[in-house]
């Protein structure tokens, strides 16, 4: 099962597997409180992409499209958590503050997707 969550959100045992999938590292919080048992940035959206959508809602599904174009070739890293997900809870970890248009929704969904 995926899962997504703030990464400033308190860590539970239901989160299983904590996979942080942004490419910076998360505003005023250290490593050890993150909780995090894998980091993934080369599956996060490029600076370009990042710096362009801004969290604009009316860029979503154009963000969407270009995020996917980006994740071709990361799938290595994609079947990997496809694997883990079938095997336990994975718990895709950001640091936005929208939590319906981030980078690990568009993630969780095109994984789903494959």
């Amino acid at each position: 099962m995926l899962r997504t969550k703030r990464i400033y959100d308190e860590p539970s045992e239901d989160d299983g597997l904590r996979v942080l999938v942004d490419r910076l590292w998360p505003r005023g919080l250290s490593k050890e409180k993150a909780t995090i048992d894998r980091w993934e940035k080369d599956i996060a959206p490029t600076n370009e992409l990042r710096k362009w959508f801004g969290h604009d809602p009316e860029k979503w599904e154009e963000f969407l499209q270009r995020y996917r174009a980006e994740l071709e070739g990361k799938e290595e890293v994609l079947a990997r958590l496809r694997q883990e997900a079938g095997e336990g809870t994975v718990t895709l970890l950001y640091a936005a503050k929208d939590e319906e248009q981030n980078n690990a929704v568009a993630l969780k969904r095109y994984i789903e997707e494959g």
